[in-house]
């Protein structure tokens, strides 16, 4: 169950998200330059919107699943620590001040 969770509930850390993010950009904004210029040169809009959609189809490819390049900087949590909360009486707690207007 523990490599489970690993694998499906936390796929990536916090720079695994900002790596993807960049490289989700980086792929649409490239696919888009070569899209527009074959596009134009071409005189196709057609072909501006076929590469477009591949670089995004590409781009998910490489952000979406949970590569192990995105999990190289996993958090560390601190451990469970038991709260004395409920053990507290009401005497032992500090009145609560309350600001004077």
């Amino acid at each position: 169950f523990e490599q489970l969770t690993k694998k499906c509930l936390f796929p990536q850390d916090y720079k695994g998200q900002k790596l993807a993010e960049q490289i989700f950009q980086g792929i649409i904004l490239v696919s888009a330059v070569i899209g527009f210029i074959y596009g134009y040169i071409t005189e196709q809009f057609g072909w501006t919107v076929y590469i477009v959609m591949a670089g995004f189809a590409l781009s998910c490819l490489l952000t979406l699943p949970p590569w192990p390049m995105y999990r190289r900087n996993p958090l560390k949590w601190l451990p469970v620590q038991e709260s004395g909360t409920e053990e507290k009486k009401a005497a032992d707690r500090k009145p609560k001040r309350h600001s004077k207007s």
